[in-house]
């Protein structure tokens, strides 16, 4: 923690799994508050999670976490708010960033975020003014859950060196784990992705769980992720998810040949219809088809009137897409994306999106479900998944592109 030591502001810490980061920060920031009187966050992504990380934690030697706090620097501790004060007045107490009104009123110079990536960006996003007239520090560490926020502060840590800290380490940097231990990883059951993202920060392996994440990864291994430019000689179709007093998303494509390009991306939260028809007009491009999901036929955007009948006053020529089967539609889509080229600059946040888009994960019976987890990546998803049977049930110009197709271009372009 020497940069921080020498006056950074921004650390972000991408360290492996029992690589004792928790420990190390929480130890600078006894020594921060012993010396200056001040108030410091630890945000865990719940409550729970705090308590049971370090406020009841135990390191490996048996020796509570807590007890790094010497005590005769120990005024008080109240148990049900997981907070201690010192006896010079600084503050430490324990929060989860799912109940950030909880910090509504607070003024805290340092604010740690552990295993950030599993957290909602949120909350930094509340805490982040309040730091900045404080001239506070904040510090990120988690290992990665695909490309996701937490990837996202990497990037920014990495593109400002001189004011942010970036390091990242793997079991080979630290030597905590050996490979013999990884096999027994291997032996009591933990797949492959799993061990390349937790020993081996690996943000290219995608969350555990993920439905597309190996398929972005392969797309842009093969420089399938790239500039993908319009082509004006062929209509662009889109694809939308529609939310109702929640984010719409909308894909944008185009068929080529037997390419399937998508070329850009837009997705906005509480807005009308009439606002993502001016989206579509300001772009440059020739339509096609809008693909509406199946209950744009009923649905409202606030009004009486369908969507399909409202898009139809703005002249938006719009096909509402039959039911289908959301595990259908999933493998669809990963069919479909093995033979998609994607911008990568316009469509930045969707190709984050797929990669994160995962199963729920049941922690009593710990196992991933068949459902999807419904988050920020959903609606994107979504859009691609209706974008995948849009071509499916009408391919372009009445050439349907079938699953027998698809299977095929696939086997022509990649061998399996």
């Amino acid at each position: 923690m020497n940069a921080l030591r020498k006056g950074i502001k921004r650390a972000v810490w991408c360290v492996h799994r029992r690589g004792g980061k928790d420990v190390t920060i929480f130890n600078w920031v006894i020594e921060q508050l012993i010396k200056e009187v001040q108030t410091c966050y630890y945000v865990f992504p719940t409550y729970a999670q705090a308590k049971k990380a370090i406020w009841d934690g135990i390191n490996i030697a048996g020796f509570p976490i807590m007890s790094y706090i010497p005590k005769p620097f120990i005024a008080q501790k109240y148990e049900q708010e997981l907070k201690i004060k010192f006896g010079n007045g600084s503050i430490l107490q324990f929060v989860g960033s799912d109940n950030i009104d909880s910090l509504m009123g607070t003024n805290p110079k340092i604010v740690v975020f552990s295993e950030y990536a599993m957290q909602s960006p949120i909350a930094w996003e509340y805490l982040r003014p309040i730091l900045k007239v404080n001239d506070g520090t904040a510090i990120f560490i988690s290992t990665p859950r695909g490309k996701n926020h937490f990837y996202t502060m990497k990037q920014i840590a990495l593109d400002n060196s001189d004011t942010w800290f970036y390091e990242e380490l793997s079991i080979e940097d630290t030597g905590v784990l050996s490979k013999a231990d990884m096999e027994e990883e291997r032996q009591s059951g933990m797949s492959e992705e799993l061990i390349q993202q937790e020993y081996y920060v690996s943000f290219d392996r995608g969350v555990e769980g993920s439905y597309y994440g190996k398929i972005i990864a392969e797309l842009s291994r093969t420089d399938h992720l790239c500039y993908v430019p319009y082509e004006s000689r062929s209509v662009v179709h889109t694809a939308w998810d529609i939310g109702y007093g929640d984010s719409t998303a909308i894909v944008f494509f185009q068929k080529v040949g037997i390419e399937i390009r998508i070329i850009d991306h837009y997705e906005a939260h509480g807005e009308g219809l009439p606002h993502y028809a001016k989206v579509l007009q300001d772009k440059p491009y020739v339509y096609g088809t809008h693909y509406f999901p199946h209950d744009a036929g009923s649905g409202q955007f606030a009004t009486g009137k369908t969507t399909q009948q409202l898009a139809l006053e703005v002249g938006m020529k719009s096909t509402v897409l039959p039911r289908d089967d959301l595990q259908v539609g999933i493998e669809a889509t990963r069919r479909m994306l093995t033979n998609c080229w994607i911008d990568s600059k316009k469509c930045k946040k969707l190709i984050e999106y797929l990669s994160n888009y995962h199963k729920k994960y049941n922690d009593v019976k710990e196992v991933y479900s068949d459902t999807p987890e419904h988050d920020k990546s959903s609606h994107s998803a979504d859009a691609t998944r209706y974008m995948a049977m849009a071509l499916l049930h009408y391919g372009d110009g009445g050439n349907t592109l079938t699953k027998d197709k698809i299977d095929n271009m696939r086997i022509r372009n990649y061998g399996y």
